[in-house]
């Protein structure tokens, strides 16, 4: 788990966002995103699911971005476990399988969004972006 706190120690308060992904390339091109958006820090990141579940539980973040396939378990996993421990995070899920099936699942198992990964970055950017603007 990595803890960069980016911008968590500016006095007002910012969107925390935990990331889930296990493809390095990816993970820095959401860091970059992330941190584009004023008012938001990165509080860590993971890319297991068992990892991720500990680390989310245990840093509480206002919101998670998500992979669905991980080096070690599902995002699915990640998702049915933090939903139930801390249904008032916020977890938008990502994928390059954004099929009507996946999006119906994750749904089904809380997530507050579902994005295609090879598409819909900029709408990831604009959803944690309105987020981080209503918290301010």
């Amino acid at each position: 788990m990595d803890t960069n706190n980016n911008a968590c120690t500016q006095t007002r308060k910012s969107l925390r966002v935990f990331l889930v992904e296990d493809s390095e390339l990816v993970r820095q091109r959401l860091e970059e995103l992330v941190d584009s958006i004023s008012g938001t820090c990165r509080v860590g990141f993971a890319v297991g699911a068992d990892e991720a579940i500990r680390s989310i539980l245990a840093t509480h973040p206002d919101a998670v971005v998500l992979d669905i396939r991980l080096a070690e378990g599902s995002g699915f996993d990640v998702l049915r476990a933090v939903h139930d421990a801390a249904p008032d995070i916020a977890v938008f899920m990502l994928s390059n399988f954004a099929s009507t099936p996946y999006r119906r699942m994750a749904q089904r198992l809380g997530a507050a969004e579902f994005f295609d990964k090879t598409t819909e970055l900029d709408r990831v950017r604009d959803m944690l972006a309105e987020r981080a603007r209503v918290l301010n």
